[in-house]
């Protein structure tokens, strides 16, 4: 998020300079990815907001009040204008079909004027990588960056009545967007899109349709402030492959109680621009209102949570310094939440935030007392129990992808082909199965034996699965059926000799035949012994043999090495080294290499 160092200004008038700024961001806010400063005299910072943070501090009025909150210092609330106008009656209808629609609120605004903005708005939207379009478009880039609510505006002379109908998609939908092509995708149920009733307006959260958008004649407008289901906008925009400003904001979600500030902002803004244009009344739909919220804490929770000692009077003037409305009776605070802190949902969220306004720099770093003495997960206890049976029994344990092109539960934003997450292990791991039967050869495995105990996921729920496969065996079972039917009872209630897990190496192995004459009755040991000592820390295996056949007085023995590293690709001189004194050794003795 970029943020003008000027339009902070704007709201904090006693804002220190930009390295002391800097410094209170990086140590009590969040990281800072760049500090630019600007030929016309503005500092940008590119902030890295978290999504847990999004709703609130992806604008300069919700990083404004974060500041002034860890300082102390004062915000100035206001809208950037203020208007007296005379409001008249509106004949504009909203009717919402979709509950993912939570809030709708329109406004007409007539005898508007199409032109550039003022200079001082046109540097505000450059400094921060924005171009300047016309003071209608300009405004509503304005509210989005300055609270963080996206704001659309249609030409009403392009609709076909003065009427918005929110609904979800239906088959044929089809829309021109704004700086792109004819949509062709096929909508779903999860698109929602504004209509006037008759056609197609706006992908609703994500983008404007070209038909009904501002143009230099415009004179009449209908300006849209609206609250979406966050993740109906996210999974239309990752679908569609498009991500605007808006429907950034949207997928982290918003505040449905941020629309009367934008409403009366965008307001302000487009009167300040156009002194005879005439206003009419909002026509706010508004059904399921945001619940207010409070929680409760103690400074001794915050305290113990934090490893700090705290006092009352700290965190009192920390609230005060939010200005967060609260009380505090008998050790307890209590909180009125803000609209806007979605995020803060228990007395756990307020240990952050009072701990980097505190300062962590004053917490000693030091351990707590822990009391190890406590049982086993159960579930855990039955996965180890399941895995050290199997490993006894002469399997090795393999983790397939959890995710598949088929299913019955859906994610976002994941490969073309890894669309869902797996109903079941036994299709990954009878692929495992074949992958590591065709290496067996060069690894001198004479049998593959392969477990998972992993989690399969189905519209019912989550579930722990045993799966296992070697060349007469293919079972899948539950977790709970694999210990019942496999686990004496006896041993269910202590976990004893569960193996510990060694890593594989993620780098390629490579082998070597080493095949050699030796006399009669010389043992295939002998250089066996010879192969393990100096085939050294990268002989991964034991050497295998292969191969043994006599000829006359003679015996052939060919012995497979593999080697292999934890730490790099070998390449072949590494292991040529290795072979060169393995041969060394062998010629001594009198054995000739064949």
């Amino acid at each position: 998020m970029l943020i003008s160092y000027n339009w902070l200004k704007s709201y904090i008038p006693e804002i220190p300079d930009v390295d002391k700024l800097t410094e209170v961001i990086t140590f009590n806010l969040c990281e800072i990815e760049s500090v630019e400063k600007l030929p016309n005299g503005d500092t940008v910072f590119d902030l890295k907001i978290l999504p847990d943070r999004a709703h609130d501090l992806l604008s300069h009025r919700g990083v404004a009040y974060e500041i002034a909150g860890l300082m102390g210092i004062q915000v100035w609330e206001n809208s950037q204008f203020n208007y007296s106008k005379e409001v008249l009656k509106s004949n504009l209808k909203v009717e919402i079909q979709t509950p993912k629609c939570r809030r709708y609120m329109g406004r007409i605004i007539r005898g508007v004027k199409i032109g550039p903005s003022p200079k001082w708005i046109s540097d505000y939207l450059e400094s921060v990588g924005q171009r300047s379009i016309n003071n209608i478009v300009d405004a509503t880039n304005m509210v989005l960056l300055g609270i963080g609510q996206p704001i659309h505006s249609f030409d009403l002379r392009k609709l076909d009545s003065e009427k918005i109908v929110v609904r979800m998609a239906k088959e044929g939908d089809t829309l021109s967007l704004v700086g792109s092509e004819k949509l062709e995708a096929k909508p779903r149920e999860t698109d929602m899109m504004i209509t006037d009733g008759v056609k197609n307006l706006a992908i609703a959260g994500i983008k404007g349709g070209l038909d009904s958008g501002i143009s230099d004649d415009t004179t009449d407008i209908l300006i849209e402030v609206a609250s979406f289901d966050a993740v109906s906008v996210r999974k239309t925009a990752r679908r569609l492959g498009i991500q605007t400003d808006a429907s950034k904001r949207y997928e982290n979600d918003l505040s449905s109680e941020l629309c009367d500030l934008a409403m009366k902002e965008i307001s302000s803004f487009v009167l300040a621009m156009n002194e005879d244009a005439e206003i009419e009344e909002i026509v706010d739909i508004y059904d399921k209102k945001q619940e207010e919220r409070s929680i409760s804490f103690t400074t001794e929770y915050i305290g113990k949570t934090l490893g700090v000692e705290i006092k009352d009077e700290d965190i009192k003037k920390i609230l005060e310094n939010y200005e967060r409305e609260f009380s505090f009776n008998d050790g307890i605070f209590t909180m009125k939440v803000p609209v806007l802190r979605l995020d803060i949902t228990g007395a756990h969220d307020m240990v952050e935030d009072i701990g980097r306004a505190y300062g962590y720099e004053k917490i000693e770093g030091k351990l707590p007392e822990l009391d190890f003495n406590k049982k086993d997960n159960d579930t855990w206890t039955k996965i180890c129990l399941a895995k050290s049976k199997l490993i006894n029994d002469g399997y090795n344990e393999v983790m397939t992808y959890a995710l598949v092109d088929k299913g019955e539960v859906e994610i976002l934003a994941s490969l073309s082909d890894k669309n869902f997450l797996r109903t079941n292990l036994l299709d990954g791991l009878t692929k495992s199965y074949e992958l590591n039967r065709l290496n067996a050869p060069l690894l001198g495995i004479s049998e593959v034996k392969i477990f998972e105990v992993g989690t399969i996921f189905t519209n019912k729920g989550e579930e722990i699965h045993v799966a296992y496969m070697d060349k007469k065996n293919k079972l899948e079972i539950t977790l709970d059926s694999f210990i019942s039917t496999s686990i004496d009872a006896e041993v269910l209630p202590v976990v004893t000799g569960v193996p510990t897990f060694k890593s594989w190496s993620l780098y390629p192995f490579i082998y070597r035949d080493i095949a050699c004459w030796v006399p009669e009755g010389t043992e295939s040991n002998k250089l066996f012994e010879i192969y393990k000592e100096l085939g050294g820390d990268l002989l991964v295996k034991d050497p295998v043999l292969v191969d043994k056949f006599q000829k006359g007085d003679k015996i052939s023995y060919a012995y497979r090495l593999v080697f292999q590293s934890y730490e790099k690709t070998l390449k072949d001189e590494e292991i040529n080294e290795i072979i060169e004194k393995i041969n060394t050794k062998i010629s001594s003795l009198g054995f000739e290499i064949r």
